[in-house]
């Protein structure tokens, strides 16, 4: 029989009738209420501009239920749990009508006055919203208040603080959970694992074993109709600042003492406060960018990014970012981390390869056929597991050391289907665990970081834009970056996890 949770919770959607909630946020719902960690004490007020019914509303979330999920035997149930209301976020009339709405629904479903608002929209809002929340009343319940917010924070570090002054008059930095939906991945969570649990790594992690360390994010889909937000974004601020730099951290941090969230978030500020700072002349040293012009895809043409609808034509924003990371620390020293993400690239694929130095003397060396060095490769998505590369004898071969590789895949026979990142963080957030969210230290040390490279990189026109086809892996100055180094790029398309 399944057992059920209890997590009593009135969850405030707004923006209840975009994209994020109906492809993300309504599945990774259901999929708790189905499992039971959602019982019957729950209710959903979807908040947006857009006039509805609640019959309209309850459809519209059936429709996204069963456009990504194939069984949704309790659907008609689950969608009765939801209500409407069409708002106006700056009119505190519209506010006491939530409220009342809320109030209501609080005691109908026995929800203790435990309150989740989600903020899904476009981040000039937050600030407004939450400053209404406080002052219309909707924040004073007798259980607890949560505010949920994606990214991203801010659009540099000054609009960062600012935006967090606004948040913090209604709720406290432990109220506030910040979605990375990266770190609500399960491989990116195993990181921890990988290292912290087992006795062949952590003594091998640092820099007198690890010579490199590479972390790759390559998308296949171009800005598609997100042309305006990514022309003020570009990958930098869209992809480093908050992904890259979060798996970084975590491949990086000390042990914690405890396995909590105030220990785990302090050793991950010591990382993002340890990365040596880049600006100035060191940029073009340290990073490349890229821009991606026309190609072909799965056998399909398709257009650069400056033919994209609302893109300008002579775009000098970046869809792809080259960078290599030094941690200033005692670990770390001298050993580079090495980032890449981009659109139009050839593969969609999130791999942490760590490569491992090789042996003072090998005796199996042979300068015909030299041996692979040893890797980790841990792989986040689309495929979720890891691989050790090795180097052993086969039978039957005489003196002959050849690579083999050791798997284990989250989805094959001994593997299971892993909740969607939304599911977990979801439901971390009705538990107040906010271990998978970042905290204002880790968000104001990430923009410190790459706001000097965008200071560079937006007072100087890059002239080579397009500097990559779609459907490759990005710019050769890219590769070039690692080969001063003595380094490439470790070809992702070649390192699929395979079923065990």
């Amino acid at each position: 029989m399944k057992q059920h949770e209890n997590h009593p919770t009135l969850m405030m959607i707004f923006g209840a009738t975009g994209d994020l909630a109906k492809r993300k946020l309504f599945p990774s719902l259901y999929k708790l209420f189905e499992k039971g960690k959602l019982t019957d004490q729950f209710a959903v007020i979807g908040v947006a501009r857009r006039p509805l019914t609640n019959e309209e509303f309850q459809q519209s979330i059936k429709d996204s239920v069963k456009t990504a999920i194939e069984k949704e035997d309790r659907i008609e149930e689950f969608a009765s749990h939801f209500y409407y209301h069409s708002h106006d976020v700056t009119d505190s009339a519209s506010y006491a009508v939530l409220k009342k709405m809320a109030n209501d629904l609080d005691e109908q479903y026995h929800l203790h006055g435990n309150r989740i608002f989600y903020l899904a929209m476009a981040p000039e809002f937050f600030g407004t919203i939450a400053l209404h929340l406080k002052e219309d009343g909707l924040t004073d319940v007798k259980g607890y208040k949560r505010l949920v917010i994606e990214k991203p924070f801010g659009h540099d570090l000054e609009s960062a603080k600012e935006l967090n002054k606004q948040i913090r008059t209604a709720f406290s930095e432990k109220e506030i959970y910040r979605i990375d939906h990266y770190l609500g991945k399960e491989m990116v969570q195993n990181i921890e694992v990988i290292r912290f649990a087992n006795a062949i790594f952590e003594p091998l992690w640092n820099n007198r074993y690890i010579s490199n360390i590479q972390v790759t994010s390559s998308e296949i889909l171009g800005v598609e109709e997100r042309g305006r937000y990514y022309e003020n974004s570009g990958a930098l601020r869209d992809m480093v600042q908050n992904h890259m730099l979060q798996m970084v951290a975590l491949l990086a941090m000390e042990p914690p003492i405890r396995l909590t969230t105030e220990e785990i978030r302090s050793e991950k500020v010591k990382v993002l406060r340890a990365l040596r700072s880049i600006d100035g002349e060191d940029v073009k040293e340290f990073f490349v960018r890229g821009q991606y012009g026309a190609g072909t895809i799965d056998g399909h043409d398709v257009p650069g990014y400056r033919e994209e609808p609302m893109v300008d034509a002579h775009s000098n924003t970046e869809t792809f970012v080259a960078g290599k990371l030094l941690i200033d620390n005692f670990r770390w020293a001298g050993v580079p981390f090495y980032i890449r993400t981009g659109k139009r690239m050839e593969a969609k694929s999130t791999k942490i390869i760590i490569q491992f130095k090789d042996i003072p003397m090998n005796l199996y060396y042979r300068p015909e056929e030299p041996l692979n060095p040893n890797l980790l490769v841990i792989h986040i998505q689309p495929e979720e597991g890891i691989t050790l590369h090795l180097n052993a004898k086969k039978a039957r071969q005489n003196e002959v050391a050849t690579p083999i590789k050791l798997n284990y895949a989250n989805k094959g026979m001994n593997g299971y289907n892993t909740p969607e990142s939304y599911e977990k963080l979801l439901y971390d957030c009705m538990r107040g665990d906010a271990t998978n969210f970042t905290h204002w230290d880790e968000v104001a040390l990430s923009w410190s970081f790459t706001d000097k490279i965008s200071h560079v990189w937006e007072n100087t026109v890059e002239e080579h834009f397009p500097n990559y086809a779609a459907g490759t892996m990005g710019p050769k100055c890219a590769d070039e970056l690692l080969e001063k180094d003595g380094f490439f790029w470790w070809p992702i398309s070649h390192m699929a996890v395979e079923p065990c």
